[in-house]
């Protein structure tokens, strides 16, 4: 049960986070409105910020095996008047980086970082991120493989058959 001070996502948002390719008239009639309604709530939707693009969800392993991603854990000094903000704008600025997220717990943030190689990844660490004036200190973890992206199953599908029953 959702409290007063608690929301529930919009149906129409969780709709397109399942499938952005779905159709108005499909989204129309899963949410028991008229496409023109729809229209207008997604047309909203992106005019105030809140859709932001549509991407697909691609299982890299299959397209570019060589493709390198990190997650790479950094503590930073907040700085005065701009706090965490500005700096990990600056951060998240960089093309090797996919994804930025102020975090808790012992580091500050959690940065996502793409490359072709690991020499790349560690150049982009040693080169460019720990050089910033403000970056204390970064741990580095490799994805190894991919399980689950963007809540869609990156798993084959398995049939569960029972065993037969020996008399």
């Amino acid at each position: 049960m959702l409290r007063a001070h608690q929301t529930a996502m919009d149906p129409l948002i969780t709709l397109l986070r399942q499938n952005a390719r779905t159709s108005v008239e499909d989204l129309a009639k899963e949410l028991s409105l008229t496409p023109g309604v729809v229209a207008e709530r997604l047309a909203r939707l992106e005019a105030d910020g809140i859709v932001l693009g549509y991407q697909a969800v691609v299982d890299q392993q299959k397209v570019q095996s060589g493709l390198v991603t990190a997650v790479v854990e950094v503590r930073i000094t907040p700085e005065r008047g701009g706090g965490f903000d500005r700096l990990a704008g600056r951060i998240a600025n960089f093309a090797e980086v996919q994804s930025c997220y102020l975090i808790s717990g012992g580091y500050d943030l959690l940065v996502v970082v793409e490359g072709n190689t690991l020499q790349d990844i560690a150049a982009f660490i040693s080169e460019k991120l720990s050089t910033i004036k403000g970056v204390i200190s970064t741990a580095t973890r490799f994805r190894l493989k991919t399980y689950k992206e963007n809540g869609v199953s990156l798993l084959p599908e398995t049939k569960t058959e029972r065993l037969a029953v020996a008399p």
